[in-house]
């Protein structure tokens, strides 16, 4: 019922509408509940210790959170980011010196396709590409802790974006959470301090606090501490981390939304790394909040809501006109749940309504980032989501999938909304085969009647030392070198021919125009390959496969291909792609073993960075026996 209205209400009405909605459900449900069925089928209960598909969930009680429980859970080690956050500002931590773009994911509640560690199934799984518009990105759901999956976590580091949890009390159960942790100093630093090492185990970089439930006014010293122990404690164990405070209650103990920085949240902003302010602003609040800020000006992240509800400008298609004003004011600005796109079903389909709504988020404030900053770079153009999946050029796997993790770079694709304006149409494109992963860059259109065309990879390279000092290269496709120099050399700094061309059996060609050094090549007895928690059932197999190097030293991969071999004495019956690994882990649920099988045989393809991947006769594996397991 809620969501119908979700447009129209502001956050004041939401509560009231939600706790008089409770008033009258909880009676009716305890007077109905005890005559319920007691033999209707319900999901068996998430238990986290045992082993299952791995997933990301929240913490929901102070409990869990004090005792340390995720920690023991079976899906603690796979929802570690593999990612370290790409360095970028001055010292390679900080954020930069200029008004900043925070983006609060709000999508449908979260953990949707996304809780899927290893990958789910829906190739039109939401996600972001646009990551050279913002500087944060906060996951965001209405549990207690709301802890980001690695996968949004490795595709914001990949493009230097600092990602944050989020620890909210909210509604009537709120309240009394509140009063627990907020008990004593003593509490509240302990359970801050608990949040700082679930952030630094999982590897992602702070925290959004949204206190949005009075508090009794004894209770706001307490609530200063928790803010600045949580801050100075993530800034020790995480160099350039951030602690942002939601604008909800204010030192008075009131829940009173500013919609500003002013003398009511500036305590808490004083504290912390930043304010993320109510939606519900006028035209002149940016700048009356800068201006309380002082030189923190940047650190205040004005709110839209591009739902509209109550957001200036209203939101939406028209969340620039915020963005105009922010920008007017030369202050920050977080976007809240841009997954509006996704979720209302924009015209014509998602990846276009998506690209035409960050186009306005461009158009009013520029790229404000760019990378990659360090060489060398690699990129598939994978999106983390597809109807296929490609190793080297050859399709593995025909089936959809999703898991952000497998997002590479993403390339700065202009969008202009007019295809008859533009002789050339660039794209990502998802269901054309693809050399890597699931994607590529897609050309269509016409050229002019010239008599003669070619196609070919332009490089520009910026000193950072001097911005002035541009180098442009053109990596030029094969033909006629002369006729190539004579129409290109004046155009660039450098044209490079490729070394080696080569046209592979599924039809590739590759032009390689790289120069790399030659490196070493892992071998399957330089790791350590074994399996824990196997479980034989009829016909199938559910086991976790880990691998580490016999050297002890962190292996320093972020992606590892997995595949099973079924094997009848020496000869190989066939062969299946299972998935991808981010981790040095990956759980196989209820595997289908063929009648006649004696053993299967784990393959760990090794991935660098670089798009090379590991030959699978010389890959790490584990295998199975299988005869007299059933």
């Amino acid at each position: 019922m809620l969501n119908l209205f979700r447009t129209y209400i502001n956050r004041r009405t939401l509560i009231s509408i939600r706790n008089f909605y409770n008033s009258i459900i909880d009676p009716i449900f305890s007077v109905f509940s005890p005559k319920m069925n007691p033999d209707d089928s319900q999901e068996p209960e998430f238990d986290p210790r045992v082993p299952s598909v791995p997933v990301s969930y929240p913490i929901k009680t102070l409990e869990d959170l004090k005792l340390r429980t995720y920690f023991d859970s079976f899906h603690f080690q796979f929802n570690k980011a593999s990612v370290p956050l790409r360095r970028s500002g001055v010292d390679g931590v900080s954020l930069p010196n200029r008004r900043r773009i925070m983006v609060c994911h709000d999508m449908a509640g979260g953990y949707t396709d996304d809780k899927w560690v290893q990958g789910g199934s829906n190739a039109d799984a939401y996600s972001i590409w646009h990551w050279y518009l913002m500087d944060v990105f906060i996951y965001f759901s209405h549990s207690l802790v709301t802890l980001p999956p690695p996968g949004w976590v490795n595709a914001a580091h990949k493009h230097g974006v600092k990602v944050l949890g989020t620890f909210i009390v909210e509604w009537d159960e709120g309240k009394l959470i509140a009063d627990q942790f907020l008990a004593s100093t003593t509490v509240a630093d302990m359970y801050a301090e608990r949040l700082s090492e679930l952030a630094v185990a999982l590897g992602f970089d702070g925290w959004l606090i949204n206190m949005e439930v009075s508090l009794d006014i004894e209770k706001i010293p307490i609530m200063k501490e928790f803010v600045s122990h949580l801050t100075k404690v993530m800034h020790s164990s995480v160099p350039g981390s951030l602690v942002i405070w939601y604008d909800s209650v204010t030192t008075e103990g009131q829940l009173n939304w500013q919609n500003q920085l002013n003398n009511y949240n500036k305590p808490f902003f004083d504290i912390c790394d930043g304010i993320f302010t109510n939606y519900s602003w006028t035209e002149d609040y940016p700048k009356l909040s800068a201006a309380v800020a002082g030189d923190r000006k940047f650190d205040v992240y004005m709110g839209i809501d591009v739902f509209g509800r109550g957001t200036y400008g209203g939101g939406q298609w028209t969340a620039n006109v915020a963005l105009d004003v922010i920008k007017k004011d030369d202050v920050s600005a977080a976007i809240f749940a841009p997954g509006w796109v996704y979720e209302t079903k924009q015209p014509p389909d998602f990846q276009t309504a998506q690209n035409r709504w960050w186009s306005l988020v461009e158009k009013s404030w520029g790229i404000t980032r760019s990378y990659p900053n360090v060489l060398p770079f690699y990129s598939n153009f994978d999106r983390g989501n597809s109807y296929h999946f490609s190793v080297d050029g050859k399709s593995v796997s025909d089936a959809p999938w999703n898991n952000l993790s497998n997002q590479s770079f993403q390339p700065v694709l202009e969008f202009s909304g007019d295809t008859t304006t533009e002789t050339i149409q660039a794209s990502v494109d998802l269901k054309e085969a693809s050399y890597s992963g699931g994607g590529n860059i897609t050309f269509k259109g016409a050229l002019e009647d010239d008599g003669s065309s070619m196609i070919g990879l332009s490089l520009e390279f910026t000193n950072t030392m001097n911005m002035e000092n541009k180098t442009s290269i053109l990596l030029a496709s094969s033909g006629d070198t002369l006729l190539t120099m004579n129409q290109f050399s004046s155009k660039f700094d450098s044209v490079i021919m490729p070394r080696h061309v080569k046209k592979t059996s599924s039809g590739w060609v590759i032009q390689d125009s790289s120069v790399t050094m030659v490196g070493s090549t892992l071998t399957a007895s330089e790791w350590n390959v074994k399996s824990q928690n196997v479980n034989w059932k009829s016909g199938s197999v559910s086991l976790k496969i880990l691998w580490t190097l016999n050297s002890g030293v962190s292996p320093g991969f972020s992606k590892y291909n997995v595949y099973v071999e079924n094997e009848e004495g020496k000869l190989v019956k066939s062969s299946n792609f299972l998935g991808v690994a981010s981790v040095e882990a990956f759980y196989i649920s209820d595997l289908l073993v063929p009648a006649g099988i004696s053993s299967l045989k784990f393959i760990i393809q090794v991935c660098g960075s670089g798009g090379a991947s590991q030959e699978l006769v010389d890959s790490p594996f584990l295998r199975l026996q299988v005869e007299g397991a059933f």
